[in-house]
């Protein structure tokens, strides 16, 4: 484990609430230029759900729900996503395969507290991974749970891509996903997710923890009129992001 240095607070920023996707409010105002405002990495989704977002190096990219990716239109607009600036602050060379949960315990070793949020990166040879995609909606928006058993989902053997995420505590869920959330996209830039499961053979996995939480509100209807705390919150979340 190699320690980084690193002078700049990170701040999170996010558009809406995780809970609000989980109830259908689909359709958000804030662009993929206002986006990149508040941070140079993230992921997310584009309205409509109408594929997955990743976002690394100041670039963004909608991944399909066909498993296609393609460079985003800085006018696309999200109703969920996070953003920040990268700066990571351990670097761990991934010498031997290691599975989703080992890389998760390595960040988990190292984080001093379960309580902050952590920014997470991948650089590497994968022998496998395997994603989904929720298709594009239409109105009248279902609930995602139901939105997500349309859901396609792909299986990469021996790709080499990138994988972003974020670890957010338990008691964040709903405000967004509580946990391991990570997105992938291949080196060519033409496919990729989110991710159910992987395993890197070998690679670079950078992280770092995140200061201060930024989450502007939407102001429309939808949002307005939304349950933001349903009973069955915790599930779903598992349901749809598992």
């Amino acid at each position: 484990m190699t320690p980084l240095s690193v002078s700049v607070p990170n701040v999170l920023y996010q558009t809406s609430l995780m809970s609000a996707l989980l109830s259908g409010v689909y359709e958000g105002e804030t662009t993929m230029a206002q986006l990149r405002e508040h941070g140079d990495f993230g992921i997310g989704t584009f309205n409509k759900l109408d594929g997955e977002l990743i976002a690394f190096d100041g670039n963004i990219f909608q991944l399909r729900g066909d498993g296609t990716a393609r460079r985003a239109n800085p006018q696309q607009q999200t109703p969920f996503a996070t953003m920040t600036f990268f700066n990571p602050t351990n670097e761990y060379r991934i010498e031997r395969p290691h599975t989703r949960e080992e890389l998760h315990q390595v960040i988990d070793n190292v984080v001093a507290s379960q309580n902050a949020f952590c920014a997470m990166r991948i650089n590497g040879k994968f022998s496998r991974v395997d994603t989904r995609t929720v298709p594009e909606q239409e109105r009248p928006y279902k609930p995602m749970l139901e939105a997500v058993k349309e859901q396609p989902t792909f299986h990469f053997d021996n790709i080499e891509g990138v994988l972003i995420g974020f670890l957010t505590p338990e008691y964040m869920q709903g405000i967004n996903v509580a946990g391991y959330h990570e997105h992938f996209i291949n080196d060519a830039r033409c496919s990729g997710g989110h991710v159910l499961d992987y395993q890197v053979d070998h690679g670079t996995l950078t992280f770092g923890t995140v200061e201060k939480l930024m989450i502007d509100f939407p102001h429309d209807k939808d949002f307005l009129r939304a349950d933001l705390s349903p009973e069955n919150l915790q599930e779903a979340i598992r349901a749809v992001e598992s």
